[in-house]
């Protein structure tokens, strides 16, 4: 099973990180408000990034060190 890590767009302008392993059910979730608490006030998202990982544990590392970047850094990390 692969799992996914994303940045979304929030209808706010601000970022938000997660991982799933179906990608496409999860951004729906955010967008009928039944995702992260996060999101639910700030819908709708729009997906910017994503990228596949072999295993939730790989996801989860890889959450974490998007999470610690600034925002700058995520907009750069969206060009490559």
């Amino acid at each position: 099973m692969s799992w996914f890590v994303y940045i979304v767009e929030c209808a706010d302008n601000t970022l938000y990180t997660g991982i799933p392993n179906d990608l496409t059910r999860r951004i729906d979730m955010h967008n009928d408000g039944t995702g992260a608490k996060y999101t639910k006030a700030r819908a709708p998202v729009k997906l910017l990034y994503s990228e596949s990982v072999a295993s939730r544990s790989e996801a989860s590392k890889r959450e974490y060190l998007i999470k610690k970047l600034n925002r700058n850094d995520k907009l750069k990390l969206l060009e490559d």
